[in-house]
């Protein structure tokens, strides 16, 4: 038989194989987990019985697990970085390095078996090493087994003992948990304070602890059972990636319901003053009216509960709960709550790899966040009306006077500055939101945010998934702008000169100084106080923005973006030009704004 009849089958053969090998897959752990806390001595035992199903197309011969309270040990990683960072994090600067033998944090492993069988393994600092006796083959599961010993560190930075503001136990980031593995491979990133990435599954974790505490906890409380003085815990969430709990005997537990949202709101706090109650009160009718507006904007909420818990050093977020301190103005404590609330959308429930893409967990929470508050709360935050996030924008130019910015690709950990990541991960990463409704229309973000939520919750997308989203609801390419914006730290500045001028034509030019290319919309002020809108679409965006059927616009032709200026001509004849304004919403970061307005006599 001829070979070339074997050639159809072949290519189909071949291209079914392929398609199969660049399918979406993600990793799923199961944990069961079980703690006797000795509150005494600040210590727990633990065992982890943990289901590991490898939903991916490779064979694993070992596994990652991260350590985090080793990172609260003098000599750390962790402290290293501290006592070298020229701005270092003010909850921890040097003293980490001061702790004794009985404030330092660990996890002892006792044992630790697959399927039964004892493993080899090695602790390296907040990562411990495991070699696996049983080969993990594609689309299988095995089961490990860990016992362990824990001593929680002295409060200092999420995790720890005797908070600042008298909460015992803010348990984050407090047992053995399996690293990330996906199509790039394992994630075992040090523990140095910064972002977390962990396989998505189910938690089921029974607390054994003295009958006085009060617990908090991520997911669902199954049971609370009496055992002489100590009460065993035991709470069950599904579909998460991380268990967080906080425990402390003064606790006060309020629980909200929120109507026709199928959820209830947990709180967790020390009414310890008349303003910590007052304001703990008026917080909870608040941020009902914030996961209403959550859903209904970012995308339904997926849980029934959340839970909102005084302890922590400030606010950090975890499924379907935070840890946030407490003794704030109201402002502040609404604030930080609406933010960490909203990481239930950026993180909790859309899981990307905040250590590289921490501009798409903070800097999407920020820009929510100052949504938020602008639609909701604004007769507390007086935020502009035309701009809601315009002191993100004076942040971030505020900033680059430094010239200390660093690229967003720039892996989490390895920022050389602290204020270049909080900045870039934050602050920039919010403007690339607000500024992406500049280019593509806020209704089409809006609509592009949703479509994001809605195909990519309960997986781990990266920046090409959300962009590839925003490009369908727009109908334009944008890979330019994450180049420019993420990929690099090239800035925004364009000028508008007055070239020439007769009795019927005014000729300007516009300038692009800086290297990142945009597109351009003007505002015409006439005599009159008539307005005109111009709008200059970038030509590798392939298409134009939408604008609204009454606005008034005028669409120029593309301008290349090799090209340095682009001359346009006005006729006046008719009416007279008071002055053209370069981005009269101030949506585009353009970091001198002061050569975008253009007066004519």
């Amino acid at each position: 038989m001829p070979m070339s009849m074997f050639k159809p089958t072949f290519f189909l053969l071949f291209f079914l194989i392929s398609e199969n090998s660049f399918s979406y897959w993600q990793q799923k752990v199961d944990y069961e987990i079980k703690i006797n806390f000795d509150h005494k001595k600040h210590q727990f035992e633990g065992e982890q019985k943990v289901i590991y199903h490898n939903k991916s197309n490779d064979t694993l011969n070992k596994i990652f697990i991260h350590l985090y309270f080793n990172a609260f040990q003098p000599g750390s990683m962790m402290d290293v970085r501290s006592r070298s960072l020229p701005d270092p994090d003010r909850r921890v600067m040097d003293r980490i390095s001061k702790l004794s033998k009985n404030e330092i944090g660990f996890h002892q492993i006792n044992k630790i078996q697959q399927n039964g069988k004892d493993l080899n393994y090695h602790v390296q600092g907040t990562v411990l090493e495991v070699d696996l006796n049983q080969s993990l083959l594609p689309n299988q599961s095995t089961d490990f087994y860990i016992e362990y010993f824990s001593q929680v560190p002295v409060q200092i930075r999420r995790s720890g003992r005797n908070s600042s503001e008298g909460i015992d136990y803010s348990m984050a980031q407090w047992f053995p948990k399996i690293a990330e593995y996906d199509k790039k491979g394992w994630h075992a990133h040090p523990y140095i304070a910064r972002e977390f990435y962990a396989p998505w599954g189910n938690f089921d974790v029974t607390i054994k602890m003295h009958e006085k505490y009060i617990i908090g906890a991520t997911g669902i409380l199954v049971s609370k059972i009496k055992e002489g003085n100590f009460n065993k815990w035991n709470f069950k969430a599904d579909n998460v990636h991380d268990f967080v709990w906080a425990a402390d005997p003064d606790y006060r537990h309020d629980i909200l319901t929120v109507q026709d949202q199928d959820l209830e709101l947990h709180f967790y706090y020390q009414p310890s003053s008349d303003d910590m109650i007052k304001n703990w009160g008026r917080l909870q009718e608040h941020t009902a009216e914030a996961f209403k507006y959550f859903s209904k904007t970012f995308g339904k909420y997926p849980y029934s509960k959340y839970s909102v818990i005084q302890g922590g050093d400030g606010g950090m977020e975890y499924p379907m709960a935070t840890l946030i301190t407490g003794e704030r103005s109201y402002p502040s404590l609404l604030s930080v709550t609406i933010h960490e609330a909203l990481h239930s959308w950026y993180q909790m429930t859309l899981g990307t790899n905040e250590s590289y893409y921490a501009w798409m967990d903070e800097g999407f929470t920020s820009f929510a966040q100052n949504i938020t508050q602008y639609e909701l709360f604004n007769d507390i935050y007086d935020l502009d009306p035309i701009n809601p996030l315009l002191n993100s924008y004076k942040r971030y130019f505020q900033f680059l006077e430094d010239e200390i910015e660093e690229p967003l690709t720039t892996h989490s950990d390895h920022f050389s500055t602290n204020r270049a990541y909080g900045v870039g991960s934050y602050t920039k990463g919010a403007i690339f939101l607000s500024q992406l409704g500049y280019i593509i229309g806020d209704k089409t973000l809006f609509k592009g945010l949703r479509r994001y939520y809605n195909e990519w919750k309960f997986k781990h997308p990266d920046k090409n998934d959300f962009i590839r989203i925003i490009e369908k609801e727009s109908d334009l390419e944008l890979d330019w702008y994450l180049d420019y914006w993420i990929g690099t730290t090239h800035k925004i500045d364009y000028s508008i000169e007055l070239i020439n001028s007769s009795r019927d034509i005014i000729t300007l030019e516009l300038k692009k100084i800086e290297n990142m290319p945009m597109p351009i919309e003007l505002e015409v002020l006439y005599s009159d106080n008539s307005k005109k809108n111009i709008y200059i679409p970038l030509s590798i965006m392939r298409g134009e923005k939408k604008f609204k059927s009454e606005e008034d616009v005028i669409i120029m032709p593309d301008w290349e973006w090799v090209n340095d200026s682009y001359s346009l001509e006005l006729d006046i004849k008719d009416k007279l030009i008071k002055s053209i304004t370069i981005d009269p919403k101030k949506k585009l970061a353009d970091y001198n704004r002061t050569n975008n307005f253009l007066k004519i006599n």
